[in-house]
């Protein structure tokens, strides 16, 4: 199973911050951004990762990471996203990589408390299909939100005014290699991106989607300035990327 980080995109609700860098490498405590969905991975047991990136900084990420050795990789891959188109046209340039196999997707400017070992094994012995990772928010009128029927997704519902769960779609996706041939069927949003939400919608109409509850807190740091104190914060309060404890 390989990994795709997303750590494309202009961020302009973060300038004048990211005016000259990508936001994915501003300081979230004591690390860049984007090193903690890569440890994520590496938490995981994904050693083959690559990084979409965009923009006048995509160099960077390569100056600041290299081929992956302070995670313990041997390799690292890259790809650059000409222009922003969505996070699913993002993903779509991940195929070749890909080849034929699963893969997690993370957006860069997620950070989580714990992991997703536990996930990520469950997908790996899902024959096919996709998962996503959920986490119980405060106003998840502010993200892709799931709808239920009993214990299953019935639809995602994007941004809803009046949402029908207190949970968020956040960005740690798993998909079979059927997602590139379904990003190949998506129509530009109003927004006149590819979304990423259409791509789990797919999924769900066949019945193909299952889903995780993140275990511990979950930030966002790409969204506002107060949610990257926020998280900057628990970093510091708590730490990240925390594995489980041993069973005795």
């Amino acid at each position: 199973m390989k990994g795709v980080i997303l750590v494309g995109g202009l961020a302009t609700r973060l300038y004048p911050l990211t005016k000259i860098t990508n936001k994915h490498l501003l300081p979230v405590y004591d690390k860049p951004m984007v090193y903690y969905p890569l440890q994520a991975m590496v938490n995981a047991g994904i050693r083959d990762i690559m990084l979409v990136t965009g923009g006048n900084s995509a160099g960077d990420f390569l100056r600041l990471i290299g081929n992956g050795h302070e995670f313990g990789l041997s390799h690292l891959h890259y790809t650059y996203q000409e222009q922003p188109g969505g996070i699913a046209q993002a993903l779509g340039l991940a195929e070749h990589f890909a080849a034929g196999e699963k893969i997690v997707v993370m957006l860069g400017d997620n950070v989580i408390e714990r992991n997703i070992n536990a996930a990520a094994e469950k997908f790996r012995g899902q024959p096919h299909g996709a998962k996503i990772m959920l986490a119980e928010v405060e106003q998840p009128e502010h993200y892709g939100v799931p709808v239920f029927d009993g214990d299953t997704i019935a639809t995602i519902e994007e941004k809803p005014k009046n949402p029908k769960s207190k949970y968020a779609v956040i960005g740690i996706y798993m998909y079979d290699p059927r997602v590139f041939d379904v990003i190949k069927t998506l129509k530009p949003s109003s927004r006149g991106e590819l979304e990423i939400t259409d791509v789990n919608n797919a999924y769900i109409r066949e019945g193909n989607m299952t889903y995780d509850i993140l275990d511990g807190w979950w930030g966002d740091c790409g969204a506002t300035y107060e949610e990257l104190f926020r998280v900057s914060s628990l970093v510091a309060k708590t730490g990240a990327n925390k594995m489980d404890e041993p069973t005795r």
